[in-house]
């Protein structure tokens, strides 16, 4: 894939991603890792539909196999900030995606009773969103991703603005909620423990521009008091801060 945007100037280009190649599998939880500025953000715009300015090909398997391809996949999209609708209830909010993405209205009741229970909020389905706290306002826009059962989910630093206990609080749950639905997670992060106790693999992206620099497997057990998984998200730190550090270097 290709994407540039226009420099300062507007007189030249700066290219974000040139070639840049990589693969998701079905029910994978992909973990993308890199710089601030590398794309990491733009690639889940690209692969949610949110922006369409590039060259290159995109597709979803099918639920034929790998040599179908699904046309329009449903995307659930988690941000860094929650990005509920301030004047819709919590349930209206949910309410408010099924309608819009095309989802049969006989399905709303059940599907929107599901995932506010799931994530522990079905006693506050007529609050608002300024009377929630902030692990309360992501749970609800992470259940607001689910309720459409999407075919990929992307998630954009979710927990980044969430104290440390909230935001352990809250991958626990995200794990519990993937090995029940068995979605396909695309995951951005800064977080080298998060993405080591979340990932079945991380993809590590280059400066721009982008491409995958290193692809690192994770089988370890998704234990936060693993002394094992502390090791391995050292070990990627160090693999991420050689990578920019070997950058800089070249540079001077």
């Amino acid at each position: 894939m290709r994407k540039a945007f226009p420099d300062q100037e507007g007189t030249d280009e700066v290219l974000v991603f040139d070639g840049l190649s990589l693969s998701v599998r079905d029910r994978e939880f992909v973990c993308l890792l890199g710089e601030s500025g590398c794309g990491k953000s733009t690639l889940l715009n690209m692969v949610g539909g949110l922006d369409r300015d590039f060259s290159g090909h995109l597709a979803l398997e099918g639920n034929a196999g790998p040599d179908s391809v699904k046309t329009d996949p449903r995307i659930g999209y988690v941000f860094q900030e929650h990005r509920l609708l301030p004047w819709l209830s919590v349930y209206d909010n949910l309410k408010f995606v099924l309608r819009t993405g095309g989802i049969p209205s006989d399905l709303w009741s059940s599907s929107i009773s599901l995932w506010l229970d799931r994530v522990g909020l079905w006693e506050f389905r007529n609050a608002y969103p300024h009377q929630l706290s902030g692990g309360m306002r992501q749970r609800v826009s992470i259940a607001r991703a689910f309720v459409i059962d999407p075919d990929i989910l992307l998630m954009d630093e979710p927990f980044s603005g969430l104290d440390e206990f909230t935001g352990r609080q809250m991958r626990e749950e995200l794990l519990q909620l993937w090995r029940q639905s068995q979605k396909t997670v695309l995951f951005v992060t800064h977080n080298c423990f998060e993405a080591c106790y979340l990932a079945d693999r991380i993809l590590i992206l280059g400066n721009r521009p982008a491409r995958v620099t290193d692809e690192v497997p994770v089988d370890i057990p998704r234990d936060y008091e693993s002394e094992e998984l502390f090791e391995r998200s050292v070990g990627l730190t160090r693999k991420v801060l050689g990578t920019g550090l070997g950058r800089l270097r070249g540079q001077s």
